[in-house]
C-alpha cells in the first residue's frame, strides 16, 4: 500500500497543500488558498491607515489554509488519511509575530486588535531599516565577529530590526508578548501543541550560531538597554535542527487537517530553503528559486565569509553542512513593473488579439534581438538590493536609451539585468573561496521562459538545469515530512535518501552559447562599473532622490495644507494674527 507525504508552502499570498507519493515522489494533487487578508500594506483590518514600507499578515489566514488546503488536497487526489505518514511545512522568512505564552497571538486579543505591531510582520516588512541601520553600526563599531556571517549587514527583514523596531514604537506590545516567533514555528505549534523554533529561520533571521548562539546581552543592551534581555525573554526556546519531527497532529488539528492525529510534523522550513532537496541538489550547486523575487540557496563543507551574502548557517539546508543564501530582491516584480506601467498600447492589442500574456509577447520579441543590439544596461535595483549590496535605498537605472529605444529593448535589458545581478552573486562566493560548481532554476519562471534561462546560461557562463517540479518549495516540504515520518513509517530515515527518490528535475539543460557569453562578458563589465559607482557610495544619487521624493510626498507638502499656508501668508500680509498650529496639524 503506498504511503504519502504532504507539502504546505506557506507563500507571500497564499498557501498550497501538495500531496505526494512517498515512495516515488510522484505529484498527486494540490489545492492553493489565498489569504482572505492577503498583505496588509495600506491598512488594518479595523481601517486602520499603515505608514509606508510597512507589511503585515493575520494569522488566522493561516489556520484557513489548513483546514482547507489539506483536506480538499486529499480528496482530489483520492486518498485514505490512512496513509498519510508526514505532513511539512515551509514559510516565506523573516515573517514574525508576537504571542502569548500559549501561543495566542497578540492581534487576537482585543486591546490589541486594531494595534499594528501586534500582527505578523512579513518578510517585506521594511519599516524597521532606522533599527537595522543602528543595529549593523553598533556591530561594526563593537567588532561584532558574527555580522561577517551575514555579509556584512543585518536586514531590516530579519528579526532582532522587527522586534527592536516593536520595543520602541509600541513598548505596551513588546512587554505583553511572552515570545516572537516565526510564523512557520507558530503554525506548528497550533499543529503539535509544541513550541519549536527551526534552525533555519534561527540562524539565518535571528543571528543564531550553532555553537555561540544569540548575539550577547551586553550587545543587545548596548543597542537599546531594554533590549538586554530579549534572548532570555522573548526567544527562550531550544533550537530544532532540520530533519527532525516536531511532534504529531493534536486531536484538534488532526480535526482541522481531516488527518490522523499522531500524524509526523517535521520542524519547520524556509521556502527557499527546503526547495534544495526538491532539486537533488548536492553540493556546490547554487540553487536559484525565481519568482517575484529570487533565493539564492548553495550548500558547502565548510564556513566562509562572504560580502553581502544574506547568512551562512551550519545545517541550515543540510544536517552536517553549511548553508549560504543569496538574492535579488527584484525579479518577477521587474517586469510585472515594465508591463503594468510602459506596455506600448499596440503591443497590449497584439496580445489580447492572439490571446498570450503581455510577457510573452515581449519575450518573443526580445528574443529576436542579439545580445548587445539594444545599447541598454540595466540595474536590477527596483527594489532595492539584496546581494551583494544589501541596501534597500537602492533604486533602479537604465543606460543607453535613445528615440529608437523599443519596449522589447527595455524589456529585454530588465531580463538581462537580473542575469548579471546573479552572476555578481555567484563571482562574490567563487572569490570568497566558496564553489560554486553548477547552477539549478526553480520556479515559475525557469519552467516557463526558455529564452531567460539560456541568457541565463550566457551571462553565467554555466549550464543551467531545471526544477522536475512546479511546486518545489511543497515538494520540499514533503520531502521532510516524510523524513519526519521515519522509515518504518514508509518515510526515510535522512533527507539525503529522501531526496534522491522523491525530488526531481527536467531533462533539458541549458548550455552557455560562447558567442553570446563573450558579448555578455562585455555587458556584465559595463554592469559592475554601475554597479559599484552607484552602489559603493562614489554616487550615491538614488539616496538623495528618494530623499527629495520623501519631502515631495511627506504630508506637509500636500495640497490641502499647502493651501493653508498660501491663506496664512494672505492673512499675515493682511495684518491678521496666524498660528501655526492653526495652519497644519502637526500630530
Amino acid at each position: 500500500m503506498a504511503k504519502y507525504s504532504i507539502g504546505i508552502d506557506f507563500g507571500t499570498l497564499s498557501g498550497r497543500a501538495l500531496v505526494v507519493n512517498a515512495e516515488t515522489g510522484e505529484e498527486l494533487q494540490s489545492f492553493a488558498v489565498d489569504y482572505p487578508h492577503a498583505v496588509m500594506d495600506e491598512a488594518l483590518p479595523s481601517g486602520r491607515k499603515l505608514a509606508p514600507d510597512w507589511a503585515l499578515q493575520h494569522p488566522r489566514d493561516y489556520l484557513t489554509v489548513l483546514g482547507e488546503a489539506v483536506p480538499t488536497a486529499c480528496q482530489l487526489s483520492g486518498i485514505n488519511k490512512d496513509d498519510v505518514i508526514g505532513v511539512g511545512i515551509d514559510f516565506t522568512a523573516c515573517t514574525l509575530l508576537p504571542v502569548k505564552a500559549d501561543g495566542t497571538p497578540l492581534c487576537f486579543l482585543p486591546e490589541f486588535a486594531n494595534e499594528p505591531h501586534a500582527y505578523i510582520k512579513l518578510w517585506k516588512h521594511h519599516a524597521a531599516q532606522g533599527q537595522a541601520n543602528r543595529l549593523n553600526a553598533l556591530a561594526r563599531e563593537t567588532g561584532e565577529a558574527w555580522l561577517d556571517r551575514y555579509g556584512g549587514k543585518i536586514s531590516s527583514e530579519w528579526a532582532i530590526p522587527k522586534i527592536l523596531q516593536t520595543l520602541e514604537e509600541a513598548p505596551k506590545v513588546y512587554a505583553a508578548a511572552d515570545y516572537f516567533i516565526e510564523a512557520a514555528d507558530w503554525v506548528i505549534w497550533q499543529m503539535t501543541g509544541k513550541q519549536t523554533r527551526n534552525a533555519c529561520t534561527a540562524g539565518y533571521k535571528a543571528i543564531y550560531h550553532k555553537k555561540e548562539g544569540y548575539p550577547s546581552r551586553e550587545f543587545f543592551r548596548r543597542l537599546n538597554p531594554a533590549l538586554e534581555n530579549v534572548v532570555e525573554d522573548k526567544l527562550n526556546c531550544g533550537i530544532s535542527p532540520l530533519g527532525h519531527k516536531a511532534g504529531g497532529l493534536t486531536q484538534k488539528a488532526a480535526a482541522l487537517l481531516k488527518l490522523n492525529a499522531g500524524t509526523a510534523v517535521a520542524v519547520a522550513n524556509v521556502d527557499a530553503h527546503v526547495t534544495y532537496p526538491a532539486v537533488k541538489a548536492e553540493l556546490g550547486d547554487m540553487l536559484a528559486i525565481m519568482g517575484t523575487s529570487t533565493c539564492h540557496i548553495l550548500a558547502g563543507d565548510a564556513e566562509y565569509t562572504v560580502p553581502g551574502m544574506c547568512g551562512v548557517v551550519e545545517d541550515g539546508v543540510y544536517p552536517g553542512f553549511f548553508g549560504y543564501e543569496a538574492g535579488q530582491s527584484c525579479v518577477g516584480d521587474h517586469f510585472a513593473w515594465f508591463v503594468k506601467n510602459l506596455l506600448p498600447h499596440e503591443y497590449k492589442e497584439e496580445a489580447d488579439a492572439r490571446g498570450i500574456s503581455p510577457h510573452v509577447l515581449l519575450t518573443e520579441k526580445a528574443a529576436k534581438l542579439a545580445p548587445g543590439e539594444s545599447g541598454l544596461v540595466a540595474l536590477d535595483w527596483w527594489n532595492g538590493n539584496r546581494s551583494v549590496l544589501v541596501d534597500v535605498d537602492l533604486t533602479g537605472m537604465l543606460i543607453g536609451m535613445t528615440l529608437q529605444t523599443k519596449a522589447e529593448e527595455i524589456y529585454r535589458a530588465l531580463l538581462e539585468a537580473t542575469a548579471y545581478g546573479t552572476r555578481k552573486i555567484v563571482e562574490t562566493f567563487r572569490a570568497a573561496g566558496v564553489p560554486v560548481k553548477s547552477f539549478i532554476a526553480s520556479g515559475g519562471i525557469a519552467q516557463k521562459n526558455p529564452f531567460m534561462m539560456q541568457m541565463y546560461a550566457d551571462v553565467l557562463r554555466l549550464p543551467i538545469r531545471i526544477a522536475g517540479s512546479a511546486q518545489a518549495p511543497a515538494l520540499g516540504s514533503a520531502i521532510f515530512g516524510a523524513v519526519a515520518a521515519g522509515s518504518e513509517a514508509g518515510g526515510y530515515d535522512d533527507v539525503f535518501s529522501a531526496a534522491q527518490r522523491m525530488g526531481k528535475l527536467l531533462d533539458v539543460v541549458y548550455t552557455p552559447s560562447e558567442s553570446a557569453s563573450a558579448v555578455y562578458d562585455k555587458l556584465y563589465a559595463e554592469y559592475e562599473i554601475l554597479h559599484d559607482y552607484f552602489g559603493r557610495g562614489a554616487n550615491d544619487a538614488m539616496k538623495r532622490l528618494k530623499g527629495i521624493k520623501r519631502d515631495a510626498t511627506d504630508p506637509f507638502y500636500s495640497k490641502e495644507n499647502m493651501q493653508y499656508l498660501k491663506s496664512a501668508k494672505e492673512d499675515m500680509e493682511a495684518g491678521r494674527n496666524v498660528h501655526f498650529h492653526e495652519l497644519i496639524d502637526v500630530d
